[in-house]
């Protein structure tokens, strides 16, 4: 424990000594309880994928076998040496080959499977009016800088941040086989067209609304929008007469001014565009010399000092691209049913005191009230990990022929038509948000279930070896902080089977709407380093937060000899983080997070548990007069 006392600063008292000695790896932007526990779990697959690839240890999991082929291809850099741009270059030619709106039409569904960049971004994700169908969905393409507002001309960081990436692009556009005149014309022409896409996009303070994505919108419409490209012929090459009626459009903005930035005059512009997207996204495949280049823009941005070492490339690699299978070798291997056990019934402990809660809640009136349990009552369990791999895996073998590159073109188009042929099908609910060996826990409003991986399932997090009071203060409080995310601002406007409806009663809605705003002006403009907290983007997870701690602390008073001490030290420790500057303050922007410390901090002043256990008086730091502390749920 560190000398300042907690009841000046929980944060500090808690963490201060860990902070002052601990080191962020020269590979990540920051270290602490989440990222602690996820480079664990790294250093343990890294090892397993070195034992497979040499024949030292098998599994039955053929899919594995697959990631392991791939693991290899990334270590075999004399043959990504050998190659160095030559992989890549039937594509770049492909895009540059463009010269008319109808080449491009004609190419369309091929860059959509090969996720080379359109002029927007599409797929199939459920639909959020009816959770049990699919919908095909759109919105503007992506930004080269993190949001919106780093375009601002007076937005030192965005400028300086544009100009690394200008030097990136610059390094990587020297290996391909355009003039040095063109490779610059290419740039100047990039950057342009991304400072138009810039204009129509929606910044992440909208985005962060998430119920306003959904916006079902006629077919004809779409077409309108996005002439002269020629979206039907796309839907009718995939789909023949199967197409979708009905587009959702996630940014209407960003379609409706298609033309702005995508038109017959500036053609040549996205093609330079596309084609120094899709070489930067790419050249983490080919040499080692165009792979540490594309780590340039990355680096700069979250203030890393080092790219990992070439087996820690290898398995972020597959990890992404095979996460499912991953994800269940390692929770067969290294999750025991014990924990799980143990777990599913803290969960269900916590699900039973919500709905106590919410029978006694002081401001929903007893319709509001019985919809809401019945959306408790209906939540789905998902802890661990999947009890099978979906077939998709199973196609995903790689032949040994195929270089680095064209194995993730390959696995690329695998994962698109997959992607794309559940348009017509029914959601399958039995797909995973997260694998089993990602730190992490979450909440998906459009089916009702909260999944929480096994990696996540450790100290300080979680342990059979714990007591109760910290299992609460850890586990308990995220495992509430999930549940409580199906009654947050977006949360709460989706029904019991993930369907966006209103079941509140107008009164009732109005006051939590009330409540909501207080979250808002809780966090909203605290000084944070060289920034400000944005209440608006952060309200989401800090009403889970608040719902969390309220629903643990509830069951903390059924519990025999429980310490709350304990409780709120174990709270404190979880959100412990050392991040550098740079990466902070991106996150302050654009995460819908509050910053680790404020969560650390804020949310137990609002809770009369916090002031009995620490003796918090009015002249302490950690004290907020009754009238200003907020308990939602």
């Amino acid at each position: 424990m560190s000398d300042i006392r907690i009841q000046d600063d929980l944060y500090e008292a808690v963490n201060g000594d860990w902070l002052k000695t601990a080191v962020i790896p020269e590979d990540r932007p920051m270290t602490g309880g989440f990222s602690i526990l996820d480079e664990e779990v790294e250093k343990l697959l890294i090892n397993d994928f070195n034992l497979l690839a040499n024949g030292q240890k098998n599994t039955n999991i053929k899919e594995m076998t697959y990631a392991v082929e791939l693991y290899k291809k990334v270590l075999d850099t004399k043959r990504r040496n050998e190659e160095g741009i030559t992989p890549i270059l039937k594509d770049l030619a492909v895009i540059q080959s463009i010269q008319s709106i109808e080449d491009l039409n004609s190419l369309s569904l091929d860059f959509l499977l090969k996720d080379v960049p359109l002029p927007f971004q599409a797929g199939v994700e459920p639909d959020m009016g009816d959770a049990t169908k699919n919908s095909f969905v759109i919105l503007g393409p992506s930004l080269i800088l993190p949001d919106t507002t780093y375009y601002d001309g007076c937005n030192e960081a965005g400028i300086e941040l544009l100009n690394v990436y200008k030097d990136m692009a610059s390094k990587a556009l020297a290996y391909t086989p355009l003039s040095k005149e063109d490779q610059e014309k290419y740039l100047e022409d990039t950057i342009k067209f991304d400072s138009l896409i810039a204009k129509c996009v929606k910044s992440q303070l909208e985005w962060a609304d998430y119920v306003k994505n959904y916006n079902p919108t006629p077919l004809e419409e779409v077409i309108e929008s996005l002439k002269p490209f020629d979206f039907m012929g796309m839907l009718k090459k995939e789909y023949k007469d199967e197409f979708p009626k009905t587009i959702v459009v996630y940014d209407p903005r960003a379609i409706k001014e298609f033309n702005t930035y995508f038109n017959l005059d500036n053609l040549n512009l996205y093609v330079h565009w596309a084609y120094v997207k899709y070489l930067l996204k790419s050249a983490f495949t080919l040499s080692e010399e165009l792979a540490e280049i594309s780590t340039i823009f990355r680096k700069a941005l979250m203030g890393i000092d080092a790219s990992p070492k070439l087996e820690k490339q290898a398995y972020m690699a597959v990890s992404r691209i095979y996460s499912e299978p991953i994800g269940v070798y390692y929770g067969r291997e290294y999750f025991g049913e014990e924990a799980k056990k143990d777990i599913v019934s803290l969960v269900k402990r916590i699900i039973e005191m919500y709905k106590v809660r919410m029978k006694n809640n002081t401001f929903l009136a007893e319709e509001t009230k019985i919809e809401a349990i019945k959306k408790l009552s209906t939540i789905e369990i998902k802890m661990g990990y999947p009890e099978y791999i979906h077939d998709l895996y199973s196609k995903m073998e790689l032949t040994l022929d195929l270089s680095y590159y064209d194995s993730m073109v390959k696995v690329s188009i695998l994962k698109s038509i997959d992607n794309l042929n559940k348009l017509n099908k029914k959601v399958d609910r039995t797909e995973w948000a997260m694998p089993g060996h990602m730190v992490n826990a979450c909440y998906n409003p459009s089916a009702n279930d909260i999944t929480f991986p096994a990696a996540i399932l450790q100290k300080p997090f979680y342990s059979i070896h714990q007591t109760i009071s910290e299992n609460l203060g850890g586990i308990g409080a995220v495992i509430g902080h999930e549940i409580s995310h199906a009654f947050d601002n977006n949360g709460a406007q989706f029904d019991e089977n993930g369907n966006i409806k209103n079941w509140w009663k107008e009164s009732d809605y109005k006051a939590f709407q009330k409540l909501t705003k207080e979250m808002i002006q809780q966090f909203d403009g605290i000084p944070f380093l060289s920034g400000k907290v944005n209440g608006e983007l952060v309200v989401s997870e800090n009403i889970a937060d608040n719902g969390g701690m309220a629903v643990t602390l509830a069951i903390m008073h059924e519990i025999p000899n429980s310490d709350f001490k304990l409780y709120f030290e174990n709270w404190a420790k979880v959100w412990c983080m050392k991040a550098k500057e740079q990466y902070t303050l991106y996150l302050l922007t654009n995460d819908v997070h509050s910053p680790a410390k404020l969560r650390a901090n804020i949310q137990p002043r609002n809770f009369i548990e916090w002031y009995q256990a620490f003796d918090v008086k009015e002249s302490d730091s950690m004290y907020i007069e009754p009238k200003k502390r907020i308990v939602i749920w």
